[in-house]
């Protein structure tokens, strides 16, 4: 623990008179601070609560200390909504009786309508962690330009936000690639299934790092918070989507997939998964509260 400022971009900039109390986090990575303000009131700031606009916790302070409901922003919708569709359609893709209804064509093309939607919803995540404000809000919030991206290398959830795309980019080829069915085995190892491995390697590895954003650390239960369960659904999903791209995989000796029940099943569950987050974001955004100003739901981000 630190009874100073960190020198590091992860942490915004304090008010005058401010002090931080403590803070953690994953390896070089600040998620948590315990602040006091000059009225010797303690709140947290965390990460998470920070790009989502969503204020500080109030931690201690005298009896009347005034704590305000934070109001869902619009990219929160947004984001929800475009996973809750891109999972959806993974879903919907991979169910046998889905397959047995329409053309392989049709199958493939809702696959791939599914990651481009979960891409959209990607970029918006890292453009909700490039947006985030640069200090700590004390006063009225002022409209402000939209930043497309941002370099914060110093920051878990940035990492976390642009690996996640780029596992979405991948996604985007493999099902584009997958629409054409004249592959030879040695092609569709290469064009196909190369790029669902990476994707979900990518998947798997932001779904960690948010994972250890919200535990403060390399992971912890914590069973009665709303944001530690989407984390780890979404956790939860990229496994069994790792689950799915093993059993894709085509033995050369029989140009056989590995197991059909693990490709879909896998994808199945793991859209399941995705989705539930998805709808989670709501609830946990609605529950917000916070000490002092928060950055309103009409921004110019929101």
């Amino acid at each position: 623990m630190s009874t100073s400022v960190p020198d590091r971009s992860d942490v915004p900039g304090l008010p005058e008179g401010w002090v931080v109390v403590s803070h953690t986090g994953m390896g070089p990575f600040t998620t948590e601070a315990v602040l006091r303000r000059p009225d010797g009131v303690e709140v947290e700031w965390t990460s998470r609560r920070h790009r989502k606009h969503q204020g500080l916790r109030l931690i201690r302070g005298p009896a009347g200390t005034k704590v305000e409901r934070v109001p869902v922003a619009r990219r929160t919708w947004w984001i929800a909504s475009l996973f809750s569709i891109g999972s959806i359609c993974f879903a919907l893709g991979s169910v046998p009786a889905y397959l047995d209804r329409v053309s392989a064509r049709v199958d493939g093309i809702t696959l791939f309508v599914g990651s481009v939607f979960f891409t959209a919803a990607s970029y918006l995540c890292l453009a909700e962690v490039s947006n985030s404000p640069d200090h700590i809000r004390t006063g009225p919030v002022r409209r402000r330009r939209f930043r497309p991206a941002s370099w914060r290398p110093h920051s878990v959830d940035w990492w976390s936000t642009i690996v996640q795309l780029v596992g979405t980019l991948y996604f985007n080829a493999m099902t584009f690639l997958a629409l054409h069915d004249d592959w030879s085995v040695t092609q569709e190892r290469r064009l196909v299934w190369r790029p669902d491995v990476i994707g979900s390697i990518c998947f798997l590895v932001a779904s960690y790092l948010a994972w250890a954003e919200v535990c403060h650390s390399m992971g912890r239960l914590r069973f009665r918070d709303v944001s530690w369960w989407i984390v780890v659904l979404n956790l939860l999903g990229s496994v069994f989507f790792g689950v799915s791209a093993i059993g894709a995989f085509v033995l050369p000796s029989t140009n056989d997939v590995v197991s059909l029940r693990w490709d879909n099943g896998g994808t199945i569950l793991g859209a399941l998964c995705f989705l539930v987050a998805a709808v989670l974001l709501i609830p946990e955004a609605r529950a917000a509260r916070a000490a002092g100003p928060v950055v309103p739901g009409g921004d110019a981000f929101g």
